[in-house]
C-alpha cells in the first residue's frame, strides 16, 4: 500500500480542464498549502504537516505531473509552466472554500509558490520557500565546473525524447541518485517511504522531464519579465536553504531579498530534505512566518 499521511483526508479536485490533483486535507484554522519537492510526493509533509494541523487548516497536494496526480501529456511550455502550475494550486484551494491562504513550497515546489505568489498577491497571505533560488537566478547562479552539481537541470532541459528515454531507462537508480546524496540522515526518508517515491517517479518520467524542460524556458521567461517589470513579492518570505552560496559564489540571501522586502532568510545544517530531517525546525519557521 502507497503511505499516506496519518489523520489526513485524502480528495481528487479538479483544478483545469481534464487535470484533477490528489491531495491530503486535515485541521483547521487559518490555511496553510504545503508543495512537495523533487523527486518527491506530498508525503515528504508527512512530518510539519501533522504538526501544523493542530491549528491550521493544512493542504498538502501533489503537484501535476507527480504522484497521484493527473499528468497531462506536454503541448507545449504551458503545460507545465510554473504559472500553470500555480494556477491549479489556487484552484484547489478555493475549491477546497479558501479565497486566501499562506504557501509553503520545497524545490519544484517553492518554484510553484513563488509563481503563485508572483501571479496572485492577493491570494497568498505569507510564503515560505525551502532550499530553492527562484528559477531566473538559479540559471545565473549556475555556471563552470561547480554548476555539475546541477548536471539534472541540464539534462532534463533538453527537448522532448532524449531526456525522457535516458531516465526511463534506469529511473530508480536516477531518482534514488538524488535521494542518496541530497540526504545528510538516510534515516529521515524510511524504506517504505522511498520505495513511494521512486514508484510515483517511475510512472511520471515525462510530467517530470517536462516540468523541469519548462524551468529552462517558459518559466524564465516569466521570471524575467517579473524582474524587469519591478514587481516583488508583497507578502512575508521566509526562505530556508542550505549553504549553496559558499560552494557556487553567490549570496543567497541577496538574490532573495531584491524578490522580497519582507525577507526572514535562514541557513540550515541539515540535507535538502530538510522537511523530513529537521520537521520541527521548518514547523517553527512556518509557525513564525504565520505569526508576521
Amino acid at each position: 500500500m502507497t503511505p499516506a499521511i496519518t489523520g489526513f483526508d485524502y480528495r481528487r479536485v479538479l483544478v483545469a480542464d481534464g487535470v484533477s490533483l490528489n491531495a491530503a486535507v486535515a485541521g483547521s484554522g487559518t490555511p496553510i498549502v504545503l508543495l512537495h519537492g523533487f523527486p518527491q510526493t506530498h508525503l515528504m509533509w508527512r512530518h510539519v504537516a501533522a504538526d501544523l494541523a493542530a491549528d491550521h487548516t493544512v493542504i498538502c497536494p501533489d503537484l501535476r505531473g507527480y504522484g497521484a496526480s493527473d499528468k497531462p501529456a506536454e503541448t507545449g511550455g504551458a503545460t507545465y509552466a510554473k504559472r500553470t502550475m500555480a494556477a491549479d494550486i489556487v484552484a484547489l484551494a478555493r475549491a477546497l472554500g479558501h479565497e486566501r491562504f499562506a504557501l509553503a513550497g520545497h524545490d519544484r515546489g517553492a518554484l510553484v509558490a513563488f509563481r503563485a505568489a508572483l501571479d496572485h498577491p492577493e491570494t497568498i497571505t505569507h510564503l515560505a520557500a525551502l532550499d530553492v533560488l527562484p528559477t531566473l537566478d538559479m540559471w545565473e547562479a549556475m555556471r563552470g565546473t561547480s554548476a555539475a552539481v546541477g548536471f539534472h537541470l541540464y539534462l532534463m532541459a533538453q527537448p522532448p525524447g532524449l531526456p525522457e528515454q535516458m531516465i526511463a531507462a534506469a529511473p530508480d537508480a536516477f531518482f534514488g541518485h538524488f535521494l542518496d546524496i541530497w540526504t545528510n540522515d538516510p534515516r529521515a526518508i524510511p524504506a517504505e517511504v522511498r520505495a513511494a517515491y521512486l514508484d510515483a517517479c517511475r510512472d511520471a518520467v515525462p510530467s517530470i522531464v517536462a516540468d523541469y524542460r519548462a524551468s529552462a524556458g517558459v518559466d524564465v521567461d516569466h521570471d524575467r519579465a517579473d524582474r524587469d517589470a519591478g514587481h516583488r513579492l508583497r507578502m512575508p518570505v521566509t526562505v530556508l536553504q542550505q549553504d549553496w552560496g559558499a560552494a557556487l559564489g553567490f549570496d543567497a540571501a541577496a538574490l532573495w531579498n531584491a524578490w522580497a522586502p519582507d525577507l526572514r532568510h535562514g541557513t540550515v545544517t541539515c540535507g535538502h530534505f530538510m522537511a523530513e530531517e529537521a520537521p520541527a525546525d521548518v514547523a517553527a519557521a512556518l509557525r513564525d512566518l504565520l505569526s508576521r
